[in-house]
């Protein structure tokens, strides 16, 4: 991925360059959270972490990037002591982070950034748009998955991605939150992630008839042959690809009645002596048509779905947070927050506590950093992983970030997954960092 230092806006290098200039560089805490759920969304799956990480400690300024910003206007009565600092910047600080495929709900912390304010401040861009996307499309993720009862999902959207390199995240993401894996060969090449594909309709019609492109093709593939059969008459289409052998792997129906189509390609194959020859289903699929084929008993086997969850269509956007709650003055610690209408902050480090009962997810706490719950069976879920900017431990392979999004999941209840009426999870702030927030807006808007 593009890790240039210019993955931002601009005004967090005026910011930057304004902090530099009046010698305010003190110690400054920011945390990464969202305020309000997405459209039909209940939980969200934490993802991005390993890009946030990488470009965080692998910032730095090129000499084309600093003439680049020497020579925009904006800049043009910086001293040159701010682009030396920029030639010189390392990231120092300490970052804290719930593991990436943790589910987490409003308002709760997922990251948090203690740093010199002026190499905080230059972070949020990225953070913020590397955890929105991927976050995003893994919560999608899940939830297709989880309507699919156990059924294989495959991402299938490089195509309708807003990108290449959007494609290859979504790829990631959508990997963190369930699917088996995707169609996109640089995300396997990149991150390790199982690739699939069978073959577009312009394979079939570049031959003089059906049976002879399916029968170059298993020649060719005959271990994974996948047979597109619905390019002129799906019905006969299957028939066809039972006469091409009786190993081929499987059938995959792209348009059409899906439920009724795979009974019949079902019934088909059957006859053919061919019941290990599975069905894949693909083309404008999402979680509800899913459910709705499991729950009718659709001979469905493997689901591809693109467009779809590569821009999780129904809540496209997340409205993610990077926000100062406190900085460090003259070895004093202030709590920050804002009360804007709507957009009010609470103050200070914070750490988020999970109370759990019997395996199941009872409620969240959002809590000073000081504070703790022993005896309650409750964990605390941000834990230190970069030190005066260095990496403490390595971090978690797509697999592993995987299986601990499925643990994360199987906490839940299974009205919390119910894709029509869920519950929310009950999230509450402790009275400590209640009594504080409530304390500095007495302070703050009565003076």
């Amino acid at each position: 991925m593009n890790n240039s230092a210019l993955l931002t806006d601009l005004y967090q290098l005026t910011m930057m360059a304004g902090y530099y200039e009046n010698n305010l560089n003190e110690t400054a805490t920011f945390e990464l959270f969202v305020r309000n759920y997405p459209k039909n969304r209940n939980y969200l799956i934490f993802a991005g972490l390993e890009q946030i990480l990488d470009y965080i400690l692998n910032l730095k300024f090129t000499e084309d990037e600093l003439k680049y910003l020497r020579n925009h206007p904006v800049f043009k009565d910086v001293k040159d002591d701010f682009f030396n600092y920029l030639k010189d910047f390392k990231f120092t600080g300490d970052i804290w982070a719930m593991p990436e495929g943790t589910i987490f709900f409003p308002n709760e912390p997922v990251m948090r950034i203690t740093a010199p304010i002026v190499q905080a401040q230059l972070l949020e861009t990225y953070i913020l748009s590397m955890f929105n996307f991927q976050t995003m499309i893994a919560t999608k993720a899940s939830r297709v998955t989880t309507a699919s009862q156990g059924r294989q999902i495959i991402e299938f959207g490089s195509r309708r991605a807003h990108g290449p390199e959007a494609g290859v995240l979504a790829a990631r993401a959508s990997c963190i939150g369930g699917c088996i894996g995707s169609s996109n060969v640089y995300a396997g090449h990149k991150f390790g992630i199982p690739i699939y594909g069978t073959m577009a309709h312009s394979w079939i019609m570049a031959f003089d008839n059906e049976e002879e492109a399916f029968e170059k093709y298993h020649k060719l593939y005959p271990d994974n042959t996948i047979l597109l059969v619905d390019t002129y008459n799906t019905i006969e289409g299957i028939k066809k690809a039972t006469r091409i052998s009786p190993k081929i792997k499987g059938i995959r129906l792209d348009s059409g009645d899906f439920y009724n189509l795979s009974i019949e390609a079902r019934k088909i194959l059957d006859d053919a002596g061919m019941q290990n020859t599975i069905i894949v289903a693909s083309g404008d699929l999402n979680e509800y048509k899913i459910k709705d084929l499991i729950e009718r008993e659709a001979p469905i086997d493997v689901f591809g779905v693109g467009t779809e969850l590569v821009i999780s269509a129904d809540a496209p956007s997340l409205g993610g947070l990077y926000k100062l709650v406190e900085i460090e003055k003259d070895s004093k610690v202030i709590p920050k927050a804002k009360f804007s209408q709507n957009k009010n902050t609470y103050p200070g480090k914070k750490q988020v506590w999970r109370f759990l009962d019997k395996n199941k997810l009872i409620k969240d706490v959002i809590a000073n950093e000081e504070e703790s719950y022993p005896q309650q069976n409750a964990i605390p879920l941000l834990s230190l992983i970069v030190k005066e900017g260095k990496l403490l431990f390595a971090l978690p392979d797509i697999n592993q970030i995987k299986q601990h999004c499925l643990n994360n999941l199987s906490i839940l209840d299974k009205q919390s997954l119910d894709l029509k009426n869920p519950t929310c999870t009950k999230v509450e702030i402790s009275e400590n960092l209640e009594n504080k927030h409530n304390q500095i807006k007495d302070n703050l808007c009565n003076t």
